[in-house]
């Protein structure tokens, strides 16, 4: 079985995020100027955006689709990045325009000093327990009932020390447990279903389209954690360099404008939503069909972000206290 990490894994991810804006600051202090001309021969701005193949970023797809971006004279390039941890030195260092990142690592990196702040929300807890895009899951014939039933458990996180473990922990603590007995273990999503299977761990927390996967394979879930931790959570948000934001202000406001229409649109059109993950994912018709959708509103929970930041201090993940109104447009 693979290790829990402890906290010498956050003193490393905060470690690489120094380092990142240490490269970042000296590159935007060598650029210095006006900004350079980014645009193409049809006079639209050309702009790149750091993503996973995830469901949550279905929007920014149908928003490119359906003329969003170009009304707003965008013209817009998606680009994967290996994982989340990627996507946030990738636009600190200019790799990327802007980027979509959980909440829990722009707190992170914000308060390890990287320049950073959220331009747009991203996606959202549907805030209903039994019908939410993530879950804590276990095994058809597990022991473990509900959320305190995690205490003493080894469970998979895709990211340990961030948005999952102290979301959890907060599951397992309103619960009656103890949230410091959960022991966490690193995989990623598509790895889950087949740990739990095989029992290499107690339980799994994965989002969609892992959840309905494991639902159909007889698994349960036992936690709501996204849910637990707050009303209608702000699980993860698209965000550029502070840098940009004064700099470019009047592209920074057109891109919001346009992911805001797209998270409006995804709302209004949830099949369409189900179709063009179709486009850019591997996940089977059948699962599309069945998976629960998470929320896109277009404003953002600044309560939710400050359970977060309160959890993460709770949890002793960030060195330095987050600055939410930083971070925050």
């Amino acid at each position: 079985m693979r290790r829990a990490f402890d906290m010498s894994d956050a003193r490393t991810s905060r470690r690489t995020l120094l380092t990142a804006a240490a490269l970042a600051t000296a590159g935007l202090t060598a650029c210095g100027g006006e900004p350079e001309d980014d645009s193409d021969g049809d006079g639209l701005d050309n702009v790149t955006v750091g993503l996973i193949p995830i469901v949550d970023v279905a929007p920014l797809y149908l928003g490119q689709e359906q003329g969003f971006f170009e009304d707003e004279g965008i013209e817009l390039e998606l680009t994967f990045a290996d994982g989340g941890a990627a996507i946030v030195p990738g636009v600190a260092s200019g790799e990327f325009d802007f980027g979509f990142s959980n909440v829990t690592s722009l707190l992170l990196a914000q308060s390890s000093g990287l320049p950073v702040q959220i331009v747009a929300n991203g996606v959202a807890s549907t805030g209903e327990a039994g019908n939410d895009f993530g879950a804590v899951m276990v095994a058809a014939d597990s022991p473990i009932q509900d959320a305190a039933g995690l205490a003493g458990a080894t469970v998979a996180v895709n990211t340990v020390n961030n948005i999952g473990d102290t979301t959890i922990r907060e599951s397992v603590r309103k619960a009656g447990g103890d949230p410091s007995a959960v022991e966490f273990i690193p995989f990623g999503f598509p790895e889950m279903p087949a740990q739990l299977e095989q029992g290499t761990v107690d339980a799994v927390w994965v989002v969609e389209p892992f959840k309905s996967q494991i639902e159909a394979a007889g698994g349960r879930a036992v936690a709501w954690n996204y849910v637990d931790a707050a009303p209608d959570l702000t699980v993860a948000a698209f965000f550029t360099t502070t840098e940009k934001t004064e700099a470019e202000a009047d592209l920074v406001e057109r891109f919001t404008t346009a992911v805001e229409r797209s998270l409006q649109y995804a709302t209004d059109n949830p099949d369409e939503v189900r179709r063009i993950t179709g486009t850019y994912t591997e996940i089977p018709d059948d699962v599309r069909e069945a998976m629960t959708l998470p929320a896109w509103p277009t404003e953002i929970n600044r309560d939710s972000i400050e359970t977060l930041a309160e959890l993460g201090t709770t949890d002793g993940i960030f060195e330095n206290a987050p600055d939410v109104n930083a971070l925050l447009p």
